[in-house]
């Protein structure tokens, strides 16, 4: 048991525990062949000592290290028990025991290891070599040796060697080994791509931004090796108690031997052979490896679909979340201006409904004006035009007017973008009409481009777009999925205005909205709603670092290539899907409810067969068999838990 109370990580002893078990079984069987045929004999015994050492090697060996710090543990109680078996006469069922006990260990490192490969995967990931821009040429090197700032080139369907900004061509790339997310995403110039990805459809180009060791694949790696590494407080309470149950078993066996042996009377080797039977069953190892088994499990299952718990006590945090706080820009919301909303002289028309012919042919002359600026603001109006499949003209004439906006010439026609002050610094005219309309949606907290068509002398307001920071379809569904698993209460902070942020709370459905927050006034409302219950708090990891630190437990969003993120948070979601939150509070619920399973599981087997050892001379083959029995049970009942999907939560 030993070897799997302490998680390692790689199998460093090869296959020698596998070999050596299946060697002790040969001789085993060998001997009990034997014994059957032709009785006790040398042949006999000397078969029985190899089974003995074969079996017993590393639970010997474990034992006596344990001995050396002056501690007892489970590893100690099956020798002791082996060794009296053989002492009775009954060393077939001392090699039984022993067999049983190594084998139920190669199944659990092979159970652990099932968790474990599902992380090392990840390093296979990342290609070993990229092709590199340099002397004018294109080279293959080892990707340990490419430089900040190189070109690396991709070809459709190869790995995305290193984390890098797209400088050449547009592609679709499959995000999946980091975010979990199944769609590909689409990549222009600009865009960030990362190390492991998987480069879709057109030949790329990509500066390289962070060495291979910084990437966001090899700090996920690293990220989920340590919380491998750290136990939950069941785990680390089993184990604290493990040494003082091993001496109360111990004793308890001194006290059945001795009993009635001395005191009652009876026959020294059946009051022996109970005495073992009870150490036998009595040891503690389904309670001991069920904690590593189920947590390891559901720490792995969460990677596997781009969510990283950092240890086993952020999984039971998770399990036990009553109150869940969301920053709102870019958690609840794109994070970004969308074009929403274009004010006609004939009223408002939205962008999610079909527009008539003026619409179309506003948003193409603002689409061309727009085109020749990297502003968030154009961008919107450009993706606006691009999303409806608008061809857009070409802008001539074009001028930039330094605080106002631009103007140019579209299809013969002059216009002008920008602020509303600067439309009636010009004397435009048709202001009024349309400001009737733009003022209630600035109220909103919308964001107004006005447009203008200059004929001659005069300036006419044509048009006003509006824009805004949209809400993320998904998080209309959010709370009932959060309300759903038990959250009583979902809190969003937001630095916005209170009118936009009651617009959006109230559209989503959020039980408690707190507006025009800096980052101290989240940090005091996560302490004030921790008197109300376990607080998980969300955010993007760089402003909400305060409250992510506060809360019961904190989680980055969207964090694939944030360092920060991945620093402040207990967990980290590396996709922005909304769909990955009530996903983890599920998982970790039905983590903690296989836990719960085999904690009352192998608790109640050590009970039964304790009984029934005391009390109807329970075999010790069947002690044997129930005892290592319950603990292959437990394990293979935890690893469930690797089988994570998000259709199953």
């Amino acid at each position: 048991m030993d070897q799997a109370k302490t998680h390692i990580h790689e199998r460093k002893s090869g296959y020698w525990e596998e070999i050596s078990c299946a060697l002790g079984l040969l001789f085993l069987i060998a001997a009990g062949l034997l014994e059957k045929i032709n009785g006790i004999s040398n042949l006999t015994h000397g078969l029985y000592a190899g089974a003995y050492i074969f079996t017993g090697y590393q639970g010997f060996r474990s034992a006596l290290g344990s001995l050396r710090k002056w501690i007892i543990d489970i590893d100690g109680l099956m020798v002791l028990a082996a060794i009296g078996a053989a002492i009775v006469g009954a060393p077939f069922e001392g090699a039984l025991l022993l067999f049983l006990f190594s084998l139920s260990n190669v199944l659990q490192h092979y159970a652990m290891d099932r968790t474990h490969n599902a992380i090392r995967a990840l390093l296979k990931l990342r290609p070993d070599q990229a092709l590199v821009k340099r002397n004018g040429g294109a080279v293959l090197v080892k990707v340990e040796e490419l430089e900040l700032g190189e070109i690396v080139i991709v070809k459709p369907g190869e790995q995305i060697p290193v984390d890098g900004k797209l400088v050449e061509g547009d592609t679709f790339v499959n995000e999946a080994s980091l975010t979990g997310e199944s769609m590909p995403v689409a990549k222009m110039v600009g865009s960030d791509v990362f190390a492991g990805t998987i480069n879709q459809s057109g030949g790329i180009e990509i500066e390289v931004k962070k060495r291979s060791e910084d990437s966001a694949l090899a700090r996920m790696v690293k990220l989920v090796a340590a919380a491998q590494a750290e136990k939950s407080k069941t785990q680390r309470f089993l184990e604290s108690a493990e040494q003082y149950y091993a001496m109360g078993v111990i004793l308890l066996t001194i006290a059945v031997f001795l009993v009635p042996w001395l005191i009652l009377g009876k026959e020294f080797s059946p009051a022996f052979y109970r005495a073992m039977t009870v150490m036998v069953v009595a040891s503690p190892c389904a309670l001991i490896i069920s904690t590593p088994a189920t947590v390891l499990s559901a720490i792995g299952g969460a990677a596997r679909v781009g969510i990283l718990i950092k240890g086993g006590s952020h999984l039971d945090s998770a399990a036990t979340i009553d109150i869940v706080a969301l920053d709102k820009t870019g958690t609840l919301t794109a994070g970004k201006p969308s074009l929403t909303e274009l004010v006609l002289p004939g009223g408002i028309q939205s962008l999610a409904d079909p527009l008539s012919a003026e619409g179309v042919a506003i948003l193409r002359a603002a689409a061309a004006l727009e085109g020749r600026s990297e502003h968030p603001l154009a961008r919107a109006v450009v993706d606006a035009a691009n999303r409806l499949k608008l061809s857009v003209p070409e802008a001539t004439a074009f001028q930039s007017v330094t605080g106002h906006g631009a103007e140019a010439t579209v299809e013969s026609v002059h216009y002008l973008i920008g602020s509303e002050r600067w439309l009636r610094e010009s004397a435009a005219l048709g202001m009024d009409e349309l400001a009737v309309h733009a003022k209630q949606l600035q109220e909103k907290g919308h964001t107004c481009v006005w447009l203008g068509v200059k004929d001659a002398e005069q300036l006419i307001a044509k048009a006003v777009l509006v824009m805004a920071d949209t809400i993320r379809p998904e998080a209309k569904f959010l709370t009932a999925q959060l309300h759903k698993l038990g959250v009583k209460k979902v809190v969003m902070l937001t630095g916005d205005h209170q009118l936009v942020a009651n617009s959006i709370g109230a559209e989503i459905g959020i039980d408690d909205i707190r507006a025009q927050l800096l980052p101290e006034h989240k940090l005091n409302i996560i302490r004030e709603l921790k008197k109300e219950g376990r607080v998980m708090m969300i955010g993007d990891g760089v402003n909400d670092a305060p409250a992510l630190a506060a809360s019961d437990l904190g989680v980055a969003m969207g964090a694939a290539g944030t360092d920060v993120a991945m620093e402040t948070a207990d967990i980290v979601l590396m996709g922005d899907r909304l769909e990955n939150i009530p996903l983890l509070l599920g998982h970790a619920r039905r983590a903690r409810k296989v836990l719960l399973e085999n904690l009352i599981f192998a608790a109640a087997i050590i009970v039964f067969l304790v009984i029934a050892a005391l009390g109807l001379s329970l075999p010790l083959p069947i002690g044997v068999i129930g005892h290592e029995g319950s603990t292959v049970l437990v394990c293979l009942n935890g690893l469930r838990l690797l089988m994570m999907s998000r259709s199953g939560l």
